[in-house]
């Protein structure tokens, strides 16, 4: 398959979001401007190997493949692998839900989480994709950032100005406090998962409801997020170090 064949196959993909989960093909060719003959023989393909599915009204959604492949993500991972036991750790020690998100172009994903607090809200369903540029999961990435980096996914924003301001105490501290940013009524505390040259990899976050956090011991909430993000750096970076010397 040529690139440009891929690269039309990907594009297909990228059309479902979570507003938009079902698309005809003639909504397909009004927004990718491939023809009649192409679209079907991708749409073809797609659906042989599982990543599309028919549904009633002659559309189309995403196929069990992708179902598979989320499977195989959480069985192959390595940040979620790692993450898991100390994101049980903060779940039984503090109110609310801890998870990792890891990132990709402008976007955040969750990959893991816990929490034992019946009662807890959160944005971060896995697999949900969120802006990288609100909240304290979002703000201890970019803080390790390249500027040229974090200016593109800023982009244009009013308050881009003060978030670059923030980012600096962010990348000093080692740990994002974000209120209301992401959730109204929310807060969290964040800090960056980085590989051996100190780029961002992911980033845990403990995040629970505004009376809850002002009644904790915040300092200690802040030093056990911290802890946690800086073991599972160090345990992907031992484990990257073995795989090399087995190779």
């Amino acid at each position: 398959m040529s690139r440009g064949s891929g690269e039309r196959l990907l594009s297909i993909l990228d059309l479902f979001t979570e507003e938009r989960l079902a698309w005809s093909p003639a909504e397909m060719m009004d927004r990718l401007g491939y023809s009649r003959p192409t679209l079907y023989r991708y749409l073809k393909l797609l659906k042989d190997t599982g990543f599309l599915t028919s549904l009633p009204g002659g559309r189309f959604g995403l196929g069990p493949r992708v179902v598979e492949l989320d499977f195989l993500v959480r069985a192959s991972d390595p940040i979620v692998a790692r993450s898991q036991p100390w994101l049980d750790a903060l779940a039984d020690r503090f109110p609310g839900t801890a998870f990792v998100v890891q990132w990709y172009g402008d976007k955040l994903l969750c990959v893991a989480s816990a929490s034992r607090d019946a009662t807890a809200r959160t944005s971060y369903p896995r697999g949900r994709p969120m802006p990288l540029a609100a909240g304290a999961a979002a703000k201890v990435i970019l803080a390790h950032l390249p500027k040229r980096r974090q200016d593109a996914i800023l982009g244009a924003r009013a308050d881009a100005d003060a978030i670059r301001a923030a980012l600096k105490d962010v990348r000093r501290d080692g740990v994002s406090t974000a209120f209301w940013e992401v959730t109204p009524g929310i807060v969290g505390t964040a800090a960056p998962i980085l590989d051996t040259g100190g780029h961002p990899l992911a980033s845990i976050c403990v995040s629970m409801g505004t009376e809850r956090y002002e009644a904790l011991d915040t300092t200690a909430l802040n030093d056990a997020v911290r802890k946690a993000a800086r073991a599972i750096s160090e345990e992907a970076i031992e484990a990257d170090g073995k795989e090399i010397e087995d190779a």
